[in-house]
């Protein structure tokens, strides 16, 4: 590896960038996002079972409804989470996210009625938005424009791996244990854990992004917020169509974490089992990370995210048209493919798009579309559900995702060479017509 540019801060240390250079509090975040996303972990399996089991939930809608209120507030905390980085430091807005985070697991194990459950996902939904979008902005940060895709490919492997184990691990507790609280215990541990490492250990990263920013052959154009916003939403045709993925992405995602475990268990599956194939799905998504992220820095990012869109909704018709463990492994693995595709290199196209000295607040745009689609996919999932059946919820989402791919098949750019450094020019790539 080529020596890295160095800046000098006023305590005399030295700030570099790159994977080799940074590899000792890249490590320590990858660690610290893998606590981030046991915390969703503890969610997948049982949660909505306890809706249905326990409180006696009849309507879909309703169930699923912990997922709609985690996913408007894990947008909104997205939304935000840019600007307050920027203004507050990554660190404190890593540790904010956390302590918010504490209360979660404990309000699961003792709700006594299911407006507990929602009110614990909001929390969760701000804990989510401002933890995993700062170990993500600060692994940008710390590697550099050339390995984008490898930082985003190795944070995601972590968060997702580990709500793909935690989701086992949740299945096999609860068919030993009952649904609560037993499985619940594993969350206490990762928010515990999470917060103290993020205190004692975790460094800022804001001096990395003033050295890449230095390095830039064009100053940056002043931008508002505002202004960021709409760009990464609707005027840049890259940005857009990363946008509009993400949020399809989510909203798949949404509708299978609360609509699956329910249209497994009305076919007799029992929670263990259920428990595996809400695990194959995070899993297979997270450990493809480590490969797919890495080949958005080689190939580019618009073949991977289309052809991942597709694969995806090819999962998703097959869950929907089958009635067989087998068969719905497959779906799952196949969800899992496309998405491990898709998210990766989804946050890296987005950021080759944006300018480093306000790249934070363009991913945090890109995020809140992403994640509202949470609360979409899950409301819609849930209301498709009680009118026409799980079956035809899970199929009207597959193809939802179809054109999804077909719109970014037409409209992303692909950009020329991502070894260099194309977050240094501050114009946007192309605005819709």
């Amino acid at each position: 590896m080529s020596e890295s540019p160095s800046i000098s801060q006023s305590t005399g240390s030295r700030v570099r960038l790159g994977l080799k250079d940074n590899w000792r509090q890249f490590a320590l975040l990858i660690l610290i996002n893998a606590f981030v996303g046991g915390m969703v972990g503890i969610e997948r399996t049982v949660v909505p079972l306890i809706g249905s089991e326990e409180f006696g939930i009849a309507s879909t809608t309703i169930v699923v409804s912990f997922i709609v209120s985690f996913g408007v507030v894990k947008a909104l905390a997205n939304l935000v989470s840019g600007q307050l980085a920027d203004n507050w430091g990554r660190k404190r807005v890593l540790v904010l996210g956390w302590l918010v985070g504490l209360p979660v697991p404990f309000m699961i194990v003792w709700a006594p009625s299911w407006g507990w459950i929602i009110a614990a996902n909001a929390l969760l939904g701000i804990n989510q938005g401002l933890a995993w979008s700062m170990t993500v902005i600060m692994k940008v940060d710390l590697v550099g424009p050339k390995s984008r895709g490898l930082a985003v490919g190795l944070n995601e492997f972590a968060g997702y791996l580990a709500v793909g184990v935690t989701a086992f691990l949740t299945g096999y507790l609860a068919s030993r244990y009952g649904l609560r609280p037993v499985p619940i215990y594993l969350g206490i541990g990762y928010a515990v854990l999470g917060a103290l490492l993020s205190i004692a250990l975790v460094r800022d990263t804001r001096e990395h992004v003033r050295l890449e920013a230095a390095g830039s052959s064009k100053p940056p154009t002043s931008m508002s917020f505002r202004e960021i916003f709409v760009l990464t939403s609707f005027r840049d045709r890259n940005l857009f169509a990363a946008s509009q993925a993400g949020l399809v992405n989510n909203l798949n995602d949404g509708m299978s974490w609360g609509i699956f475990p329910l249209f497994f268990a009305s076919f007799g599956l029992g929670v263990e089992r259920i428990g595996i194939l809400k695990a194959i799905y995070p899993a297979t998504w997270g450990i493809l990370q480590v490969a797919t992220g890495p080949l958005s820095d080689r190939w580019g990012r618009k073949g991977l995210i289309a052809a991942g869109m597709w694969i995806q909704s090819a999962g998703l018709f097959l869950t929907a048209a089958t009635r067989q463990y087998q068969w719905w492994l497959v779906g799952s693995l196949l969800l899992g493919l496309g998405t491990a595709m898709v998210y990766p290199s989804l946050i890296a196209a987005v950021s080759d798009a944006s300018h480093p000295t306000w790249r934070a607040r363009s991913l945090s745009v890109y995020r809140f579309w992403r994640d509202l689609g949470y609360a979409i996919g899950a409301l819609s999932a849930g209301i498709i559900a009680d009118i026409f059946g799980m079956a035809w919820a899970i199929g009207s989402i597959a193809a939802l995702t179809f054109l999804s791919g077909v719109v970014v098949a037409v409209l992303m750019c692909e950009r020329a060479s991502p070894s260099l450094d194309l977050a240094q020019d501050p114009k946007p790539l192309g605005q819709l017509k």
